[in-house]
């Protein structure tokens, strides 16, 4: 079984939960992570815009001939998926990231949905909570400036904004969905501020695992021992090579990518 090359995009960090997916799942596969700090946040831009970032990302990430690439950004696959698909499939398969809102409604209610203030009531949300909540309690949380202060490593920011959302959220609920990738990187943060000492013990749920194990079934490779050396990693920032940062070595997903192959 050969190594493979797995590429990533997304405007910043909220990369890291699904590369260190794929590390786990592959630990001998090749990652390229391309990320826009020229351009982040992305969330602002119009859909043009974010698909033109996310096309020069996904374009310096080709260039180094991956066998799949993941859309690591909730954001990027609502408003760029078909562009990237256009251009890069079928000789790179793409794979999108969704908020995990169907495993958690199947798994029962009620449930809340961490999102982007842009994302929580928008018709995409609605669409997937239509879809595959039906009957289910559903409450959008709109977290205000924490995927920003995640990115910048703020943890006072981090705090206040969990917070924040942690007070928007009904106090019955059995989930938290993770509707933002860059949450997966809090995401015990998120557990304990949400979580009520009476209540049994709060779900969380993330795209990354789901992600990465679906890139691994489009390219038709499986899941390796832990025991296999680590790949390389190459880091692209805005399409010129780079390193990981102090921000994205704070994070223990980070902590991961970089460590060194076991002897």
């Amino acid at each position: 079984m050969s190594a493979v090359k797995i590429a990533l995009i997304d405007s910043g960090i909220g990369l890291l939960p699904a590369a260190a997916a794929v590390r786990r799942l592959r630990p001998d596969a090749h990652l390229v992570l391309s990320s826009d700090p020229d351009g982040v946040p992305w969330g602002p831009r119009t859909p043009a815009d974010i698909a033109a970032h996310a096309l020069a990302c996904a374009r310096a990430a080709a260039a180094q001939r991956p066998d799949a690439l993941i859309v690591a950004c909730n954001t990027a696959s609502v408003h760029a998926l078909p562009a990237l698909r256009a251009e890069l499939e079928p000789a790179i398969p793409v794979v999108g990231t969704v908020p995990a809102i169907k495993p958690a409604a199947a798994d029962g209610g009620p449930l809340a949905v961490w999102a982007t203030p842009a994302t929580t009531g928008s018709p995409y949300q609605k669409r997937l909570i239509d879809d595959f909540a039906a009957g289910v309690e559903v409450t959008g949380v709109p977290c205000h400036g924490l995927a920003d202060a995640i990115e910048r490593g703020d943890e006072d920011a981090i705090d206040t904004a969990v917070a924040a959302a942690a007070a928007l959220t009904p106090p019955d609920i059995h989930a938290v969905v993770l509707g933002c990738t860059h949450y997966e990187l809090v995401g015990e943060r998120i557990r304990a501020a949400v979580q009520r000492a009476e209540r049994p013990p709060l779900r969380l749920y993330g795209s990354a695992r789901a992600v990465a194990a679906q890139a691994l079934r489009r390219i038709g490779t499986v899941p390796r021992s832990p025991a296999h050396p680590a790949g390389s990693l190459t880091v692209l920032h805005s399409g010129r090579p780079a390193e990981l940062t102090p921000v994205a070595l704070g994070y223990a997903e980070g902590r991961a990518l970089a460590a060194p192959s076991p002897a």
